[in-house]
C-alpha cells in the first residue's frame, strides 16, 4: 500500500495550479456576478489537453487514469477556481470509451481531444424520479432503423455549452421487465441536429452553475445513436455515475482545502482583544477538524478511483466517498465562514462565493441522505428504508 503520490501526479498538479493562476479570484469574481460561463478558463484547460486526460491516445487524448484526472479537478478547486464547468467533459465520456462502437468514438473522442467538441450535458434526473432513476419516464419508442423520443429531463448542467447531448431512456416499459434496472438504453445526441426536438430553459440558482430543463419531443435518432446494446443503458451508466461521483468528490476535496488553508491563515492574522482569533479553541478547533476530515476523505477518494483504474468493483467506495468529500467540505466552509465573520459574506473574501458552491456537493450527484440508505441497505443488512 503506497500513499504517496507519483512524480507524474505531483507534475500535473503543478501544472494545473499554474494555469490557475492566469484565473485568480477576479476572474471567478465576475463570473459569478455576471452569471457568465467560464469560457476562457473552459478553453484554457481545453488547449492544455487537460479536458482529454481520461481519452485514450489513440483517440487524441493523455490516455491517464482516473485518479489523474481526479487530482486535476482538485486541484482547480483547491486553488480557488470551479471544476464544475470541466467535470462532465471527464465523467460523461466513460460510457462511450467502455461501451461505445468503434464509429462512435472515431467521431467524438478525437474531437473532444482537441477541443472543438464538448459533451458535458447529461440528461438522467427527471422531475418526478427524482433520485429514483429507474422511474424515469423518457420514453424512446422502437421505429425502424431507429427511435422517437419523448419525455423531460431536469437538471441538466451545461447544456448550453454542449455540442452532444447523453442521455438514458426505457426503451421497454418498466411492467414489462423483469428487473427494473432493465429496459433502459443510453443514447448520445447530436443537439444542433436535434433541432426543435429538444427544448431547454434555464433554471435560476443560487449558484452560477448553468442548468437546465430538456423538453424532448419526438425526437428521431437512428441506431447508431444508441449506446452499446438496446436494455443495457443502465449498466453503461454506472461507468459515468462511478466515475462522476469521484470526479465530484476530488472537486469537494479541493475545496476543502481551500477554506482550511484560507481559515487558518486568517484565524493566524485576524487579531482581535489583543490576540490572534486563531488561539483561540472555539475558532482553531472546527478548522482543525475539517483538515483531519478532508485528509481522511481524500485517503478514500484514492482508494476508489485505484479500484475503479484496475477495472475492480468501485461503486460502493465511489458513493461513501462522495459522502464524506462533500460533509467533510461543507464543514471546512463553514469554519471558514464562521472564522471570516462579517467578512466571510463580503464578496471580495470568496468565501460567500465558494461557501455556496460547497453545499451543492451534499445533494449532487447524489444525496448524502440516499448515500446514507444504500450504506445501511446493502453493507450493513439492515432493512429497505426506500
Amino acid at each position: 500500500m503506497n500513499f504517496d503520490y507519483t512524480e507524474t501526479q505531483g507534475q500535473i498538479r503543478a501544472a494545473v495550479k499554474e494555469l490557475c493562476k492566469g484565473f485568480g479570484p477576479e476572474y471567478w469574481r465576475q463570473c459569478a456576478q455576471d452569471g457568465a460561463y467560464p469560457e476562457a478558463f473552459v478553453d484554457a484547460m481545453a488547449n492544455a489537453g487537460w479536458l482529454a486526460a481520461l481519452i485514450p491516445e489513440e483517440y487524441g487524448g493523455a490516455g491517464l487514469p482516473l485518479l489523474d484526472a481526479c487530482l486535476i479537478l482538485q486541484e482547480i478547486n483547491q486553488n480557488g477556481g470551479s471544476a464544475v464547468h470541466c467535470h462532465a467533459q471527464m465523467y460523461t465520456m466513460a460510457s462511450i470509451m467502455r461501451h461505445g462502437s468503434e464509429a462512435q468514438k472515431r467521431r467524438t473522442l478525437p474531437r473532444i481531444a482537441d477541443g472543438s467538441l464538448r459533451l458535458q450535458a447529461f440528461g438522467v434526473t427527471e422531475p418526478d424520479a427524482g433520485s429514483n432513476t429507474l422511474a424515469i419516464k423518457t420514453f424512446a419508442r422502437k421505429v425502424p432503423g431507429g427511435y422517437v423520443v419523448n419525455g423531460q429531463k431536469i437538471w441538466t448542467s451545461r447544456y448550453s455549452h454542449s455540442h452532444m447531448y447523453l442521455l438514458i431512456a426505457r426503451t421497454t416499459p418498466i411492467d414489462a421487465v423483469k428487473k427494473k434496472t432493465d429496459g433502459l438504453s443510453l443514447f448520445l445526441i447530436d443537439i444542433k441536429k436535434a433541432g426543435a426536438s429538444l427544448k431547454a430553459t434555464p433554471i435560476r440558482t443560487m449558484i452560477n452553475h448553468h442548468t437546465f430543463q430538456v423538453f424532448i419531443d419526438n425526437l428521431e435518432l437512428s441506431d447508431d445513436d444508441r449506446i452499446g446494446e438496446e436494455g443495457k443503458g443502465f449498466y453503461y451508466l454506472l461507468d459515468s455515475l462511478h466515475s462522476e461521483r469521484l470526479l465530484v468528490a476530488s472537486e469537494a476535496i479541493g475545496d476543502g482545502h481551500w477554506f482550511v488553508g484560507k481559515a487558518a491563515r486568517y484565524g493566524s492574522e485576524r487579531v482581535v482583544f489583543d490576540r490572534p482569533i486563531g488561539a483561540n479553541q472555539g475558532v482553531q478547533f472546527p478548522i482543525a477538524r475539517a483538515h483531519m476530515n478532508i485528509e481522511a476523505a481524500e485517503l478514500m477518494r484514492n482508494k476508489a478511483a485505484t479500484l475503479f483504474d484496475a477495472g475492480l468493483p468501485c461503486g460502493r467506495e465511489a458513493t461513501m466517498v462522495k459522502y464524506l468529500a462533500s460533509e467533510a467540505a461543507w464543514e471546512a466552509a463553514e469554519a471558514a465562514m464562521t472564522t471570516f465573520g462579517g467578512y466571510g459574506v463580503a464578496c471580495e473574501y470568496d468565501i460567500e462565493r465558494k461557501w455556496k458552491e460547497s453545499r451543492l456537493f451534499r445533494t449532487a450527484p447524489i444525496s448524502n441522505n440516499l448515500v446514507l440508505a444504500q450504506v445501511a441497505e446493502h453493507l450493513l443488512g439492515m432493512p429497505r428504508s426506500y
